[in-house]
């Protein structure tokens, strides 16, 4: 076999932007020569998919898995809607979902470092990435062990998803009402569970906004706290699940209905991801980007 040095490594790495690992096992798999161990990596998607990291993957789709006491809610970005509506990418985020299942990583970096039929996670999509032809990006995933079950809710198929922890039993009456908590959660987006959980810091610089406000409108100060303090009450039922109104029926909170379904205090947590949120989309006049791609050529 031909001797390959470290730097050789590198300079495969610079050229078709691949990992430090791929690039050894390139070379060691081309017997040292460096053209074919860059021919093996554009083969295997790795030179393709490097290519790619560049691009901004704001499309996508969140997704949702529940099986036996493990729920997940994941988000799998791609670089257009076209493809995020495609079999093949749909079939990779089905198969991580179960990786995350499966193993219940801690975090993104773990996911991928996660050994999957013989390969990493991140092998894996490098790989798909050169089938599919997109930038493909593992987002963020939550994972739920429920005590009950794992109610989830996906919206538009895969704009929005919503995962709940309910720690009661499933029966039919309970999953019927997980089920409307679940739209009522992706309609209303809350920001916390109960006021509880609100922080103390959030409050206090609510009610120096809402106190200055009061103030502006000319309100005498002697009632000004008074007031401040029923705009803390609504703060609460617009920003806290369980004080919410019920999105079907104005005349009960949401904490409400779980008790009259007999599930009093049963929802221990929720999770809610929109598709794309806080990604900055890249906008590109089309000749520019015509102009780029033959610039490119030419290199």
């Amino acid at each position: 076999m031909a001797e390959f040095t470290a730097k050789d490594v590198m300079k495969l790495r610079e050229q078709t932007g691949a990992g430090m690992m791929d690039c050894k096992k390139a070379l060691v798999d081309a017997d040292g020569d460096f053209d074919k161990a860059g021919e093996l990596l554009r083969e295997r998607g790795i030179a393709k998919a490097a290519k790619r990291a560049s691009k901004i993957a704001a499309e996508g789709v969140v997704y949702a898995l529940a099986a036996g006491k493990t729920g997940v809610l994941l988000e799998v970005n791609c670089e257009s809607d076209f493809v995020a509506k495609g079999e093949k990418f749909r079939a990779l985020v089905e198969k991580i979902a179960k990786q995350i299942a499966d193993k219940k990583p801690a975090d993104v970096e773990a996911l991928l470092n996660s050994s999957m039929d013989g390969e990493t996670v991140e092998t894996y999509i490098q790989a798909q990435t050169g089938v599919i032809g997109e930038k493909i990006s593992v987002r963020r995933f939550t994972v739920y062990e429920t005590e009950g079950f794992v109610e989830t809710y996906i919206h538009m198929g895969g704009t929005m998803g919503v995962m709940l922890d309910f720690t009661c039993e499933p029966t039919a009456e309970h999953k019927a009402l997980a089920h409307e908590v679940a739209l009522h959660t992706a309609f209303s987006k809350p920001a916390y569970l109960t006021a509880e959980e609100v922080p103390a810091s959030v409050i206090e610089k609510e009610k120096v906004i809402l106190t200055q406000e009061v103030i502006n409108e000319g309100k005498p100060a002697a009632i000004a706290e008074k007031i401040v303090l029923g705009k803390i009450k609504k703060f609460y039922e617009d920003n806290c699940l369980l004080e919410q109104k019920f999105v079907k029926d104005d005349k009960v909170t949401v904490g409400q209905l779980i008790k009259q379904a007999g599930a009093a205090g049963s929802l221990k947590r929720y999770v809610f991801y929109v598709m794309g949120e806080g990604i900055e989309k890249k906008s590109e006049d089309l000749s520019e980007e015509v102009a780029k791609q033959v610039e490119a050529m030419k290199k």
